[in-house]
């Protein structure tokens, strides 16, 4: 049972033997001479159990107790003193103490003390990874560098109520990490409220956001909240908040400035208590010089930036992530467990992962199914993978045959040979053919997206990505 503790003592001959009596017996020990240097290492090191002298010159133990819980509400603090009383011991469970000792209880009773306080934590993770699992929820894996610094970051900022920005590519975690932050915070027994403010259609988001009253527009039968009012307490994630709508900002920052929305239809403000985390894949200094952000609105929600590395930059955590998306598959479709082979995981290090975990998730779901046999081989991965190549670019001749035949046909997809990257031509590809079926169905979004067998919201994204109206189509 390898456990790390802190031993917080103005007294050096207490720290010493304290620190002598865990580590005989095979733990961590780190100690500090008085709460802000204990403060200090916190901030830096993960500790099973915090050890913290009640009587010290300048902050005493009960003040280390406050600001210990107040970084990390689930952290285990024992209480020790040569000066014991009733009052204080009271006072120290009440603000979550784990015990409360006397220095010359001896070696015995502090390592029963301490074995119980490990065994505890140990039972309380267990049981958090036993919730998330039973509820879909998956923790931010990983231990290389780059992961290491963002756990660090969460646990830095998630006791505080600071705003925070993340960013990254697609696929990459941020909801994970906007998750994690909520989950380590003084909130995480509120609702955590998610939006994706790319998949809601302009005219819906303002309600969706802030709710409406009974007859505020058509088919607003009943008076409705809005995610600021179901997360008020919790934490509402406002995820691709560069594609939120330039109408809607205004009144986004007036509840990050003054705590209060109005519903749509009404000018009564309601007070909310919402932090809120924001997330994008967009260089939002670049949306604002742009003029599709607004500058206060980033300035705002840029409180504390936390960028989430793309997978290509954490290689070392996609054996991890493999082997645990392998197992979760396995559990799904009932299948024995399998695990991947040495060069399966060596190929899968070596790809470049343009779709970053999700990608990857994609991959070792297909591998789960296509594997005959408990041990995963290189034959059950995808030609790309083996190849180690995202995407094949076809060759100049066949892209030009290619689009010869389109263009007779009369087809969306042609274009002058070479002029295009493959990205590009897909992406004239995929606007063209949105563009023709709104025109077939008279712009009418939901037979349209019927047709192309889109989701409606995810329909009227694209629309807005590829800038289409009816003027253009």
């Amino acid at each position: 049972m390898p456990g790390r503790v802190l031993i917080v003592d103005d007294e050096k001959n207490i720290r010493r033997t304290l620190e002598m009596i865990h580590r005989n017996a095979g733990w961590e020990a780190m100690s500090a001479s008085g709460v802000d240097e204990a403060l200090v290492i916190f901030e830096k090191e993960q500790f099973d159990i915090v050890y913290m002298d009640l009587s010290m010159p300048e902050r005493d133990g009960i003040e280390g107790l406050r600001e210990i819980k107040k970084r990390r509400t689930d952290q285990i603090v024992v209480i020790f003193t040569g000066q014991g009383s009733i009052e204080r011991a009271v006072e120290a469970t009440r603000l979550g103490a784990f015990d409360f000792l006397e220095k010359d209880c001896g070696k015995d009773k502090i390592l029963l003390t301490s074995r119980n306080a490990y065994e505890i934590r140990a039972l309380a993770e267990e049981n958090r990874m036993l919730k998330e699992k039973m509820s879909g929820r998956r923790e931010y894996l990983g231990k290389s560098s780059a992961v290491k610094t963002i756990l660090e970051q969460i646990g830095k900022v998630a006791p505080t109520n600071a705003r925070v920005l993340i960013m990254g590519e697609s696929g990459t975690g941020k909801e994970l990490i906007a998750q994690a932050i909520h989950d380590r915070s003084l909130r995480k027994g509120k609702p955590f409220i998610k939006v994706n403010c790319a998949a809601i259609p302009e005219e819906l988001i303002e309600a969706e956001l802030f709710g409406s009253v009974k007859g505020a527009y058509t088919g607003a039968v009943e008076s409705r909240e809005g995610k600021f009012e179901a997360a008020d307490g919790g934490t509402l994630f406002l995820d691709e908040i560069g594609d939120m709508s330039l109408r809607v900002q205004p009144k986004v920052l007036r509840a990050l400035q003054e705590g209060e929305i109005e519903r749509v239809g009404s000018n009564k403000p309601v007070k909310v208590d919402v932090r809120v985390i924001a997330a994008t894949n967009k260089d939002l200094a670049e949306e604002v010089a742009a003029g599709r952000v607004r500058e206060d609105l980033y300035f705002r929600l840029n409180v504390v930036p936390i960028v989430s590395p793309p997978l290509r930059e954490r290689r070392d955590d996609i054996p991890l992530l493999t082997e645990t998306f392998v197992s979760e598959y396995c559990n799904e479709y009932g299948f024995p467990a399998k695990t991947p082979d040495r060069r399966v995981l060596d190929l899968l290090k070596a790809y470049p992962w343009p779709g970053n975990v999700r990608e990857l998730k994609n991959q070792v779901e297909r591998m789960v199914i296509m594997s005959s046999s408990q041990v995963i081989g290189e034959h059950d991965l995808s030609a790309e993978i083996r190849g180690g190549q995202p995407a094949v670019t076809p060759s100049a001749s066949s892209a030009a045959q290619t689009n010869a035949d389109a263009a007779a046909a009369g087809h969306p997809l042609a274009f002058e040979p070479g002029c295009l990257s493959l990205r590009e031509a897909r992406h004239r590809f995929e606007r063209d053919m949105i563009a023709k079926a709104l025109e077939r169905n008279q712009w009418n979004v939901s037979k349209a997206a019927e047709e192309l067998g889109l989701e409606r919201t995810n329909l009227h994204k694209k629309i807005k990505t590829y800038g289409l109206n009816k003027t253009q189509s």
